[in-house]
């Protein structure tokens, strides 16, 4: 039996080294969301102080729009998540800040290459024969070299892991702004889906304010035909009816264009046709104290975007540790394994068949001497980038602070709006109800019913401003101190 040849053997070893390496070399990258409409948390999904998952077994964006059904504020947010560009966009940043990672991590393994080199040479050698002329001697070679090369960093004074540190934390910024771009399209889609409720309100009270209006007419017409009133009242009645008209072609405007709003914060297509419940029930929370320096440090520490600015000032600062190991020496490894297979006939004679083997490794060092400053303007520009990231860092956290402390002030105040709106709207509407009565009685005059039903808009009015502010601000409070999830209603999200 013929034996195996020996740089077929060798050739074949390396081979399985090769792939033994491959397969340690797996992809073992930072765990990102499975989908653009999930959570991501430390260590794998969900799990995090941010989470923002949706309901599981909810219908897809596609049902719920043709389902005809009235659509709350819990369905709205889950049919955001799943729909708006920006959770596919932030997803897919994630996803490259990971495969980012698993790039720097590749650093450490060898990289090996398979090469094959073949060719075929025709040689022509003139030799004088003995007549004195001259002969053609051809020689025909070919031969076929497969090789297996290894090149192995084997220590570079920490670069590669200063580069393993900044991607890590880069992955890790990438996912908490997925998160965060979650927290913002629920706070967003809760801002619109609130103040669409307050346009569907207004109409409702400018349909009223109608209504009364035409009752108005109708008193002021009877009075005209029994002898009690004037054609001037009943004049000012129809301006009066004018007018309520009018506020209700505004109020149709504007819940029109904040329905637009609230598909645009949804993120589905302005087309659509959605049907969407009424914010007028929803319970306000009660006013709490100012948040104190702990409740602040709290959401400080589960923020998404001053967890991202921190990531952040810690990949800048491995950066200038990997610009700073660039200065140092750098030991490698290499190895080849090669096999040369050919054949070589001369003239007339029998061709011979030959093969060889080659194998080496060795071991050396590299030491930067002079590149023209690259090295060194390297370093200056991660120290800089340092300093800027710090410095964008607390900037954020300043920014966060003050915007929970602006936000509790907001919702103290729009609670407090509202108690004295719902007072005030009970006051008006007992002056226009005596205003109108007296009036139909001949005791009163048009001018005052028109005040007051003025002065019972106007308070129906500030009432419904009133409870969408307390109902926003309670959305921003929770914003702020990172609470805003699509399980918990605002009230609930700031006890």
């Amino acid at each position: 039996m013929e034996r195996p040849r020996t740089g077929t053997v060798k050739i074949a070893i390396a081979a399985g080294v090769a792939l033994f390496l491959a397969g340690c070399s797996e992809d073992k990258g930072p765990a990102v969301s499975s989908s653009p409409d999930q959570a991501w948390g430390p260590g794998g999904q969900g799990g995090n102080n941010f989470a923002v998952s949706g309901e599981i077994g909810t219908p897809s964006p596609d049902e719920l729009v043709r389902s005809g059904k009235a659509l709350d504020l819990q369905q709205l947010i889950d049919l955001g998540q799943r729909s708006h560009p920006a959770t596919r966009i932030a997803w897919e940043e994630a996803r490259q800040a990971a495969a980012a990672q698993g790039m720097v991590e590749g650093t450490f393994l060898p990289l090996i290459t398979a090469n094959v080199i073949g060719g075929y040479q025709d040689l022509v050698t003139p030799i004088t024969n003995l007549q004195g002329g001259t002969d053609y001697i051809s020689t025909h070679s070919n031969a076929v070299v497969p090789n297996i090369a290894l090149q192995w960093l084997l220590f570079d004074f920490g670069e590669r892991q200063a580069w393993r540190t900044a991607a890590k934390q880069n992955a890790f910024a990438a996912n908490v702004a997925f998160n965060g771009t979650h927290q913002t399209l629920i706070y967003n889609i809760s801002r619109a889906y609130y103040e669409y409720g307050a346009a569907q309100q207004n109409l409702s009270i400018a349909g009223q304010n109608l209504s009364n209006s035409q009752k108005l007419l109708e008193a002021a017409e009877t009075r005209y035909a029994n002898g009690l009133g004037t054609s001037i009242e009943v004049a000012q009645a129809k301006q009066i009816v004018a007018q309520a008209r009018f506020r209700l072609v505004a109020a149709r405007d504007g819940e029109s264009d904040s329905y637009q709003d609230l598909l645009g914060a949804v993120g589905v297509s302005p087309r659509s046709q959605l049907k969407v419940d009424n914010s007028a029930a929803r319970r306000l929370p009660r006013a709490r104290a100012l948040p104190t320096d702990q409740l602040i440090e709290q959401a400080l520490s589960r923020r998404p975007d001053v967890l991202a600015s921190y990531a952040g000032v810690k990949a800048s600062e491995a950066n200038e540790v990997a610009a700073e190991a660039a200065f140092r020496p750098k030991v490698y490894l290499g190895a080849v394994a090669a096999a040369n297979n050919g054949q070589i006939q001369t003239g007339t004679l029998p061709g011979a068949e030959f093969q060889s083997t080659t194998t080496g490794v060795v071991v050396g060092a590299s030491i930067p001497i002079y590149d023209g400053r690259i090295r060194e303007n390297r370093r200056k520009q991660a120290q800089a980038a340092t300093a800027a990231a710090s410095a964008a860092h607390e900037q954020t956290v300043n920014a966060a602070t003050r915007e929970i402390i602006v936000a509790s002030n907001s919702l103290q105040s729009s609670l407090a709006s509202y108690e004295a709106a719902t007072a005030l709207r009970a006051a008006a509407q007992t002056t226009y109800d005596a205003a109108f009565e007296a009036y139909g009685n001949g005791l009163g005059t048009l001018t005052d019913v028109s005040a007051a039903e003025n002065g019972l808009l106007d308070a129906r009015l500030a009432q419904v401003d009133a409870h969408t502010a307390a109902l926003i601000a309670a959305s921003t409070l929770a914003f702020s101190l990172g609470n805003m999830t699509s399980r918990a209603s605002p009230a609930r999200a700031i006890q």
